[in-house]
């Protein structure tokens, strides 16, 4: 099994470090970076493993027939990872194609309560 990400979503890691320190969100740069980076290796290394449910179609606009899976990351923020699974010459692939948080996209999820 492979976890591979779209250079697009692999581009929002480094700005989601500079984000969080820009904003305020964390005092330290080392601190963003840690953050981003922890993420990116859980979603790395979780995600085969992952409840996931489809997507809802509004998501369609970065892929068809997508899933996605949760990964909370404190008390406030959740992150929702969006894929499809391939089966590439017998190998397991996911593929990353989307990623946010609750705090930008839980309207468009029919999250339970």
């Amino acid at each position: 099994m492979r976890v591979l990400f779209l250079p697009e979503v692999s581009q929002q890691f480094i700005e989601l470090a500079e984000i969080l320190y820009d904003k305020g969100y964390v005092n330290f740069l080392d601190t963003a970076l840690e953050y981003s980076a922890s993420l990116f290796k859980d979603i790395q290394a979780s995600l085969p493993m992952k409840v996931h449910r489809k997507a809802p179609t509004w998501f369609d606009r970065f892929g068809q027939d997508m899933f996605y899976a949760s990964f909370p990351k404190n008390k406030h923020t959740t992150w929702y990872v969006f894929f499809n699974v391939y089966n590439v010459n017998g190998d397991v692939v996911y593929l990353v194609r989307y990623m946010s948080n609750n705090h930008v996209i839980a309207q468009h999820l029919e999250l339970d309560s």
